[in-house]
């Protein structure tokens, strides 16, 4: 008998998993791989590549020495080849609660973190941790959608609240207010912000805390950009406003140390009456971790040092170029008629900008533009309707400077070829 031939085809049992490929649809990664289908190859030009937050590839965004150093001791050191306790190892979660405490008024304990493979993990675990029947969850729009996706293969209800551009992106507490119901389990905020680079106040955040309080849910804390703060804000965590209402804030070193293909984050809970271990919070998210993957061990390992003796002028270099950067993109987005932007950005790497279809031709809307633009101008950004909002752009400033203004030499012309004519 021939293997791998047949006489007649039979019908198989197996086929995708119609959610994941509908949900996956949704996330970032996913339209920025779409987009850079459309780069023309003979394009001899270097892509601009400002569509994702991650600055890594450009020299002057280079970790600290310190951190290579601990992750070379980690390694030769022989005493982190072994498997992750389900929590993350006892040093690295005392260093990070360490860390953490340093802008709270209370201290955490090692027993308050739970180490992740990045921030996304974070959310991957914790929404599994929250879902059941019915239950529903609050998302800000425009927001980072790898929520969504794990809301939607969790089959949690999502309810979308608006952050309001006039206000420099608060949260719309009216309608927070006005979304949620018996079944609501938890609101998400993200600060300092992505998509849209801004920064809530300490009073903004009390405010949040008050109503998450007055509707019986949790507040996630998405601060994967702590303290990459550079406006007339201070970055302030959510933490703080635990014993109001019981917070889980997530976070990383990907951002702040210029590391994310170093995959090691944290679920932190900011609850010190309790709440959430006697509703069976922790016990969900202990069971979640207890069947899914750990950070790699060695990476762990050199959290300690990494935390403990990163100097701050390190941190004042990158927030520096940050701001500059920054201001670039803010200044050259006003010399293009087709895009306006409601407010400068004061942290995280993103701007977001409206878009004028009104002003353009041959454009139907935010993704053709951004696909067009790709094609012709060897330049990613991203469309903004993959983070909620529609006919709008997210635009990562987190890059050398040249590739900034070369940029939006290239934004101009692509405006200028596609501009109604009067």
């Amino acid at each position: 008998m021939e293997y791998g031939t047949t006489t007649s085809r039979r019908t198989w049992n197996f086929k995708e998993n119609e959610k994941l490929v509908s949900v996956s649809d949704l996330t970032v990664r996913s339209v920025l791989n779409k987009l850079k289908c459309y780069i023309d190859p003979a394009d001899t030009r270097p892509v601009i590549p400002l569509g994702h937050g991650d600055p890594s590839a450009f020299p002057c965004f280079r970790t600290t020495p310190i951190a290579e150093d601990a992750v070379s001791d980690a390694v030769r050191s022989a005493k982190f080849n072994c498997y992750s306790s389900t929590v993350g190892i006892l040093p690295a979660r005392r260093a990070v609660a360490e860390y953490l405490s340093q802008d709270l008024p209370y201290k955490l304990s090692p027993d308050d973190i739970y180490l992740t493979i990045g921030c996304c993990q974070a959310i991957e675990i914790l929404l599994n941790a929250l879902a059941r029947l019915n239950a529903n969850i609050l998302l800000p729009t425009p927001g980072f959608p790898y929520y969504e996706a794990w809301g939607g293969f969790t089959q949690m209800e999502m309810r979308h609240f608006n952050l309001l551009p006039e206000k420099e992106w608060e949260v719309d507490l009216n309608a927070v207010e006005s979304l949620a119901d018996e079944n609501t389990v938890a609101m998400v905020i993200i600060n300092p912000g992505n998509p849209c680079g801004n920064v809530y106040s300490e009073q903004h955040l009390k405010k949040v805390a008050e109503m998450a309080r007055k509707l019986g849910i949790l507040v996630i804390s998405d601060e994967v950009y702590a303290h990459l703060a550079f406006g007339s804000k201070p970055f302030v965590p959510m933490g703080i406003f635990g014993s109001i209402a019981p917070v889980i804030t997530l976070g990383s070193i990907s951002k702040r140390w210029i590391v994310p293909g170093w995959r090691l984050g944290w679920l932190v809970t900011n609850d010190p009456n309790g709440i959430l271990k006697e509703h069976g919070v922790i016990d969900s998210i202990m069971g979640y971790l207890n069947i899914s993957s750990d950070p790699a061990t060695f990476i762990q390992g050199a959290i300690p040092q990494i935390l403990h003796e990163t100097k701050d002028d390190f941190f004042s270099k990158i927030v520096n170029m940050l701001r500059e950067d920054a201001d670039i993109c803010y200044e050259r987005i006003k010399d293009i008629p087709c895009i306006t932007c409601p407010s400068k950005p004061q942290g995280s790497m993103f701007v977001m900008v409206q878009l004028h279809l009104n002003l353009l031709e041959d454009i139907e809307d935010d993704l053709d533009f951004c696909a067009k633009l790709a094609r012709e101008e060897s330049m990613i950004i991203l469309p903004g309707v993959a983070v909620g909002l529609k006919n709008w752009l997210r635009i990562t400033f987190a890059c050398e400077p040249s590739y900034l203004e070369d940029g939006f030499q290239r934004l101009n012309a692509f405006y200028q070829r596609h501009a109604k004519k009067q």
